[in-house]
């Protein structure tokens, strides 16, 4: 299609030479030509011209359909966001995603921080009670001896 119309301005215009040709040639000498054969030539020249018509009809046509789907893709593409765009959201969306991981990174340590001090300071306690117990034990061995001894006396 596209070489059969950068042909056609080159056929028209020599179609068109060879018209004026031949109506301008038969003017000056008719004794030379004969009707039938200007008749046959004027009808070629009439059915040429047609087709030539018929053929730049369906050019514009083509050309306008073509132009329409040209406009409805540049619309589309329009409509689609740039490569930067999409960088620039995903850049968004990953430091939004890293802040947040960040920030429950940081709530963990600190909840891991809170429990080793929980831990430090039942280990503490517990060695107190511990220690208690263990002073208490010892004080009421102690006590127990000397009830034992008091109650192994004679009276």
């Amino acid at each position: 299609m596209p070489r059969s119309v950068d042909l056609l301005p080159r056929v028209a215009i020599f179609m068109a030479g060879i018209a004026a040709g031949v109506l301008t040639g038969g003017r000056r000498d008719r004794s030379g030509m004969d009707p039938a054969t200007i008749k046959s030539l004027r009808d070629s020249l009439t059915g040429l011209e047609n087709r030539l018509a018929t053929q730049e009809t369906a050019s514009a046509n083509r050309f306008t359909q073509i132009e329409v789907r040209l406009d409805e893709h540049a619309s589309k593409l329009a409509d689609i966001p740039s490569t930067t765009q999409i960088v620039a959201a995903m850049e968004q969306l990953l430091a939004k995603t890293m802040s947040s991981l960040d920030e429950r990174l940081s709530t963990q340590a600190h909840s891991i921080e809170v429990l080793k001090t929980t831990v430090s300071q039942t280990d503490s306690l517990l060695e107190r009670v511990l220690e208690s117990l263990d002073s208490l034990q010892t004080y009421t061995d102690q006590t127990g001896l000397t009830d034992d001894i008091l109650l192994q006396r004679p009276a």
